[in-house]
């Protein structure tokens, strides 16, 4: 192609909220360099993102499914292509990337394929995992490149099929919006929290991969006279239930509800330490900008966030559904204020070090280079 012209990507996205891969896109779409490349927005839902994209003069669609190989959408998506003389396709995710290979593949597109943790899990049933390990085997075997962002990940897909054409390159965090020396918002002020309660945030969208119950159960194990306060932000289906079980473990007094936010720096300028007991991740983003803010997190150790924390140095890693280790680990950080320190002093120095935006960003430019040589 012309080396003077611009490389257009098509930036795809399952859905317009703000959850880990969309902040990912966010701030990929913002780092790229304006004078080299040039990213056009497709998601298969409304939302935040979708606003925030718009807001930002990025052109973005919506083309509305919540299916993967929704074949009743490919016609859609490659009339886009055709119309905004893509070069790139970007695919973020499962659903996004079975939604426009096809239509890319017809016009003769590469297709890059950025994998937020795959649609298998080891919790699914043996028909279930095994029709989702084939529906990924196919999406990575038709595109020309597939990124995972951490080495579990990548692990975890050779254990069940080939990944020939395939690299790690790992979430990069913007400096400047999460940054502890930045002004905020008083959220602590706002919510009646006092400067001396410990405030742990669990920020995500409550769900069974984000395991908010076994949290609660947690909760529950914790002494009556530890001073230690709970922030749960973020919608999903388990929210319910937690609030239930909450009510019935007799400590939602301990607990503060709040919807979805989207000033997240404000909520993690707030807590003291950052909780996520999930079950399965890629790698979290949201344990990355908790890390760039210089706060002490306690996360199960699963997947990318092992590559990450190295446990009672930058973080602590806890077993998997296990609430007795959870409590403790929420009790030693919550009463040892020079141990929280020291965590989230080592914990931004490793996001300063390894998960720089810019950094990640001109590792994904290279991709587009190459990619669009061939």
């Amino acid at each position: 192609m012309d080396t003077n012209k611009k490389i257009k990507i098509l930036q795809t996205i399952r859905q317009g909220k703000i959850g880990g891969g969309e902040s990912h896109v966010l701030d990929l779409v913002q780092e790229l360099n304006k004078d080299h490349y040039e990213s056009v927005v497709l998601s298969f839902t409304y939302g935040p993102m979708v606003d925030k994209m718009q807001s930002m003069g990025i052109k973005t669609y919506v083309i509305e499914t919540e299916r993967p190989f929704d074949f009743t959408k490919w016609s859609g998506v490659k009339a886009i292509l055709e119309q905004e003389n893509i070069d790139v396709v970007h695919a973020h995710g499962t659903r996004a990337n079975s939604n426009t290979y096809k239509s890319a593949m017809r016009l003769g597109i590469p297709v890059v394929y950025t994998v937020h943790g795959w649609s298998f899990h080891p919790d699914q049933g043996f028909l279930l995992r095994n029709l989702r390990i084939l529906g990924e085997k196919h999406l990575v075997k038709n595109a020309d490149l597939t990124i995972c962002v951490s080495e579990n990940n990548l692990k975890d897909a050779r254990n069940e099929f080939p990944m020939d054409r395939a690299k790690v390159i790992r979430y990069g965090i913007n400096l400047e919006k999460f940054n502890p020396y930045n002004r905020y918002d008083n959220v602590r002020q706002e919510l009646g929290i006092e400067a001396d309660d410990i405030l742990v945030g669990y920020v995500v969208r409550m769900t069974k991969q984000k395991d908010p119950l076994t949290l609660v159960k947690a909760i529950a194990l914790i002494p009556g006279d530890v001073n230690i306060k709970f922030l749960f932000v973020g919608d999903g289906e388990l929210k319910l239930d937690a609030i239930k079980l909450a009510k019935e473990l007799g400590i939602y007094s301990r607990i503060i509800f709040l919807d979805f936010r989207q000033d997240v720096p404000n909520i993690l300028n707030a807590v003291d330490i950052y909780c996520l007991p999930s079950l399965w991740e890629g790698l979290p983003i949201g344990m990355l900008e908790a890390m760039a803010m210089h706060k002490a997190v306690i996360v199960t150790a699963i997947d990318g966030a092992k590559e990450v924390i190295k446990s009672m140095e930058n973080g602590i890693l806890v077993p998997v559904q296990n609430p007795e280790k959870l409590a403790e680990a929420l009790v030693l950080l919550s009463t040892d204020e020079q141990l929280r320190k020291r965590l989230g002093g080592n914990a931004g120095k490793t996001i300063l070090a390894d998960f720089n935006v810019a950094k990640m960003t001109r590792k994904i430019e290279e991709v587009y280079n190459v990619i669009t040589r061939k």
